[in-house]
């Protein structure tokens, strides 16, 4: 007896304390990057995008890694940064280089919508060719419903069309993505996990700055606006360091196919900003692709009643 009623009080709180945290984490991944894709699209208006993407991920990366070996965490050993290495090149280079030099191109809603096949890209490496989870027919018919809404949402009835190479870039990033995210799940990465994602970004970003360099983007060095430092800071504090932790942690404890499907939410977010900051019109095609989207992710969610 006298043992439940010391331990019990002790569980509950973990538990729930645990609950909170994934609620949390969801928040960062769903609403902070949506509202990513508008400050993304400010920054490239100011600086090249190459070095506003190398400049990002360097500064969060090293102040995140920072802390965490301040606070006591061990440095990398060599397996680690091989593993963090491809890390930052398949989910920072190829991803943000492509996304950020695309969105000079294609706005910032449309640049959402297309990273929302990232749940599809994933289903497909996680299920089918990876075999890291079973197939399930439940899974693959919400994830086609997501993309049907990610569809309607792109679709224009205006004649309006966007550049192919733009949007072709976007879909590749989204598919670098979704395969760093499924093969990190087996990587021998250190268990501090804002190690790891300090550790990522960090070599991610000093590889854009080479590139960017390697590509003339500081020849002349770019003039700095006080509105693109505004954007950079707004995507370190809350695009890297907040959210990107919180997907790390995410993929740490759950399937990387529902991780993965705030793809599905951040076009929501992206598309009403687009309306009350931007001033962008929202029609009934909108609104029925958004509705498919949010069932979308209810189904993808619903059947996660344990936590892996």
């Amino acid at each position: 007896m006298s043992d439940s009623v010391v331990t019990n009080p002790i569980a509950l709180p973990t538990a729930g304390s645990f609950r909170l945290r994934i609620i949390a984490a969801f928040f960062a991944i769903y609403f902070l990057w949506g509202t990513t894709f508008l400050a993304i699209r400010i920054a490239v208006e100011e600086l090249p995008p190459l070095f506003a993407a190398g400049a990002r991920f360097l500064i969060a990366g090293a102040l995140l890694y920072a802390f965490m070996r301040l606070k006591g965490e061990p440095r990398p050993t060599a397996p680690h940064l091989r593993n963090l290495a491809i890390m930052g090149l398949l989910m920072f280079v190829v991803v943000y280089g492509l996304l950020f030099w695309a969105q000079k191109y294609v706005p910032s809603g449309i640049a959402a919508v297309l990273e929302a096949t990232i749940p599809i890209d994933t289903l497909i490496l996680e299920m089918l060719i990876l075999r890291q989870q079973r197939f399930r027919w439940a899974v693959a018919v919400s994830t086609l419903i997501g993309f049907v809404g990610v569809g309607i949402l792109l679709l224009r009835g205006n004649g309006q069309t966007y550049g192919l190479l733009p949007c072709f870039a976007i879909l590749t990033a989204s598919l670098s993505w979704s395969l760093g995210a499924v093969i990190s799940r087996s990587f021998d990465l250190p268990k501090a996990r804002p190690l790891t994602a300090g550790a990522a970004m960090m070599l991610g970003g000093a590889a854009l700055l080479v590139l960017s360099a390697a590509f003339g983007e500081l020849h002349p060095f770019p003039h700095i606006s006080l509105r693109g430092v505004q954007a950079e800071l707004y995507l370190i504090v809350f695009g890297s360091l907040v959210a990107f932790t919180a997907f790390v942690w995410l993929l740490a404890h759950m399937p990387a196919t529902r991780v993965s499907s705030h793809a599905y939410v951040n076009p929501i977010v992206a598309v009403a900003l687009g309306y009350f900051v931007a001033n962008e019109p929202v029609t009934l095609r909108t609104l029925a692709g958004t509705a498919l989207v949010l069932a979308s992710v209810f189904l993808i969610l619903r059947p996660a009643k344990q936590f892996a």
